[in-house]
């Protein structure tokens, strides 16, 4: 089977992309070329690949295990180049992380400081919901994974690295905001506005309420904490968002923390990768400077959510 390295390349960019247009693109080559690597590549296989159902892209069988087999042997390859480059004093090379919508609050400043110390490397970086975050950690897809939530059904290395507390927010003006910390049960007549159902947050909230025999009465389900905060500042009822989301002047967008027994709610974020995977030197570089630097962001938060 002759098969090139270019033209699994190309497959792994179909892989995640399910497009031929845009795997091409993404290679910087044509679509024609990219069709006839594909085709040259299912032909030497001898099995389709992949197959076009109105106008989603699936995998067969076949291409999801040639697919799982190209993208180990690409990160064997990226190791190999970046074992190369520390041997020569360098540390060059791409990083790929994927983190739940809420890290965006956080990672930035993460990634800035070491793009400062390593300007060599490139990040690619994805920010998706939970859910993406969960199907890219299944499939290998990337060095690293940021998640407050991990999956409990698979087998992996976790890092806690940074805390997440999770605070009750309400209208800057709201009557109980004066009052010392309130019990839970004092709010069940409240509406209450989450994040939506599989969310790190959300999934967090429904246990602390089952924790403490509390159903809420729930208004409004959200898919952004700025939807949950505008809501909540409009008057449509009581939020709970990570202190990371709020930011440290959540006063100036009419909003205040809700003193509430039990609250705030713990999590953690944690960096993630399947068990048994071997990190690139990159990826190993970035966890230490994720563990080192995440002292100062729990610093800067720690005032919020006391």
């Amino acid at each position: 089977m002759h098969v090139t390295f270019r033209q699994l390349q190309i497959f792994l960019s179909l892989a995640e992309h399910r497009s031929v247009t845009a795997a091409a693109r993404a290679c910087h080559i044509t679509q024609p070329t990219a069709s006839m690597q594909l085709k040259e590549l299912s032909d030497a296989v001898g099995l389709p690949l992949y197959e076009q159902v109105g106008k989603t892209l699936y995998l067969t069988s076949a291409g999801e295990q040639l697919a799982e087999t190209a993208r180990s042997m690409s990160d064997d390859w990226a190791r190999f180049e970046q074992s190369i480059e520390a041997m020569k004093g360098h540390t060059k090379g791409r990083l790929r992380v994927a983190v739940a919508s809420t890290a965006k609050y956080f990672i930035p400043r993460i990634l800035g400081s070491f793009c400062a110390q390593y300007p060599e490397i490139d990040i690619s970086l994805q920010v998706l919901n939970r859910d993406g975050v969960v199907a890219r950690l299944r499939q290998n897809m990337d060095d690293l994974n940021i998640l407050s939530m991990p999956p409990e059904d698979l087998e992996l290395e976790r890092y806690a690295f940074l805390s997440n507390p999770l605070v009750l927010i309400v209208p800057a003006d709201y009557a109980f905001k004066r009052k010392k910390r309130l019990a839970l049960q004092e709010l069940a007549e409240q509406s209450f506005i989450l994040r939506e159902s599989g969310s790190g947050t959300r999934l967090a909230c429904d246990a602390f309420f089952r924790e403490n025999g509390f159903k809420p009465k729930v208004r409004l389900e959200l898919g952004s904490n700025e939807a949950v905060k505008q809501a909540v500042a409009s008057g449509l009822g009581i939020g709970i968002i990570s202190v990371h989301a709020l930011g440290m002047h959540f006063e100036a967008e009419s909003l205040a923390i809700l003193p509430v027994k039990g609250m705030p709610i713990h999590s953690n974020w944690w960096v993630l990768y399947p068990k048994g995977k071997r990190l690139s030197p990159i990826a190993s570089v970035f966890l230490k400077h994720l563990q080192e630097t995440a002292a100062d962001i729990e610093a800067a938060f720690q005032s919020i959510a006391a």
